[in-house]
């Protein structure tokens, strides 16, 4: 069915776009690890540490541990209402929808089985070895790589394009897609490279502001 509205594919963050708050906060929590996360986080914030080596840092967090211990923490992860609702309201407008993240693929996975995600571009990084999950080697955070490859696989331009996120990163990708959209974020010159900004606890409610977003000119 096509769209009747400008957007033919939709990108969305996971923490703190999807989760209420970091989701790899509750990760750290569940492994005795919230030091290393909290630490991480300072120095991110900071400016003392780059993209790459703080991913490095939060995938550590889970290392050790098996998949399965690491799903039964995202299920029980604070996160918005109804975003399977939503997910398919996209879909019956002809929409795609698809995750844009820093998340290691067993996590987009998860998140993409449990509310119906078309596809995903997560960070390659951990293995799992013997049932469980090794220690990140080197990682990069590519997020505008993985934009590049949503859109090829869904052959769709990028103006056709909205994303919704809430961190620097994802500044980047609103700037090469047709708009997007800050959930829940808390730094100002995220919001400022949005076209709207969202607080909300409804996954709902991020549908009716993309029906309501018109592509940047």
């Amino acid at each position: 069915m096509a769209s009747p509205l400008p957007w033919r594919l939709v990108t969305v963050d996971i923490d703190g776009t999807l989760t209420r708050g970091h989701g790899w906060r509750p990760i750290a929590e569940a492994f005795g690890r919230l030091p290393a996360y909290e630490a991480t986080n300072r120095r991110f914030f900071a400016h003392e540490i780059g993209e790459d080596q703080h991913l490095d840092d939060l995938l550590d967090l889970a290392a050790g541990r098996t998949v399965a211990e690491v799903e039964a923490v995202l299920a029980a992860t604070p996160r918005l209402d109804g975003i399977q609702d939503g997910v398919a309201a996209l879909r019956a407008a002809g929409i795609r929808t698809a995750l844009l993240t820093h998340n290691p693929d067993y996590v987009c996975a998860w998140y993409q089985r449990t509310f119906g995600f078309d596809d995903f571009e997560g960070t390659a990084g951990p293995e799992v070895r013997n049932g469980l999950l090794t220690r990140p080697g080197p990682v990069r955070a590519d997020k505008l790589g993985g934009l590049v490859r949503l859109l090829d696989r869904a052959r769709v331009p990028a103006r056709s394009a909205i994303h919704l996120g809430d961190g620097w990163s994802d500044a980047e990708v609103f700037e090469r897609v047709g708009g997007g959209i800050a959930v829940n974020c808390d730094l100002p010159e995220v919001e400022r490279r949005a076209l709207r900004a969202v607080r909300t606890a409804r996954f709902a409610d991020l549908v009716d502001a993309i029906r309501e977003t018109a592509p940047r000119t």
